[in-house]
């Protein structure tokens, strides 16, 4: 069985980065949606219609058995679309993520970041109420410049750090931990960690392995590994092998 995992850009690799770590035998494919990111400023209308045509080209040109949404906004607004229409087991990153945040708070204090229409659809709150019984302590915020930050790779120094202030400063007062719901800002953890050293950051990445472990869909092949992108830059290159190494990338068109 060979997963197709995609996301609006390159944040998805984060969530493959684990996968391909947990489970060397099973063929994963990545298709990153570079040409048109960010989708957490889209309508909800057209991040159905993007995820649509991302999980078409996964499973009609490379045949996966099973999708992992690797994105948060897609997984706010199509999962269930997608469901439907392709007949397959799909995997998003909501539930994992509001699972993760459960299991490191100590005071059920969650702050939720995404992006604006992450936020907007109120996913992460539904899905931490349904986790904690009703316990969880929900503020969001929207941080629409992580995901160009992350892009163009500007993940260290003097700008991300003010950006990161700018939005969470008020909010650490609130909360003891920070759930990351977009798989791009991952890889801002370090640098979160570094300012508010106090407060847990969660993510969905190692609940994802669980949710993938529970469906029976980690296999045994080839360990076949390729990565797929609408546009290929500079920036994602530099990412991509900071975060999977040499994994062959190829450009298509969707």
């Amino acid at each position: 069985m060979s997963l197709g995992i995609f996301d609006s850009g390159v944040g998805g690799l984060t969530v493959y980065r684990e996968l391909a770590k947990q489970f060397p035998d099973t063929d994963l494919i990545y298709l990153g949606d570079t040409a048109r990111v960010p989708y957490g400023n889209k309508s909800p209308d057209t991040i159905i219609r993007y995820a649509t045509e991302c999980a078409s080209m996964l499973v009609k040109r490379h045949n996966v058995d099973a999708l992992v949404v690797a994105c948060n906004t897609i997984s706010s607004y199509a999962i269930e679309n997608l469901r439907s229409t392709f007949g397959l087991p799909v995997l998003g990153v909501i539930e994992a993520g509001a699972e993760m945040a459960m299991a490191v708070t100590k005071n059920n204090k969650i702050g939720v970041l995404g992006t604006i229409a992450t936020v907007r659809s109120g996913a992460y709150i539904k899905a931490l109420e349904e986790v904690s019984d009703g316990k969880a302590i929900v503020s969001q915020r929207a941080c629409p410049l992580f995901v160009p930050l992350v892009e163009e790779g500007v993940i260290t120094g003097e700008i991300p750090s003010l950006v990161i202030k700018m939005y969470l400063d008020e909010l650490i007062a609130d909360v003891d931990t920070l759930l990351l719901g977009c798989t791009h800002y991952p890889v801002l953890a370090p640098l979160l960690a570094s300012i508010y050293p106090e407060v847990n950051i969660a993510d969905s990445a190692s609940m994802m392995v669980e949710h993938i472990l529970a469906g029976g869909l980690a296999t045994i092949e080839s360990g076949k590994r390729e990565i797929y992108v609408t546009d290929i830059t500079p920036a994602f290159e530099s990412l991509k092998s900071m975060l999977v190494g040499d994994i062959p990338m190829q450009e298509i068109d969707i």
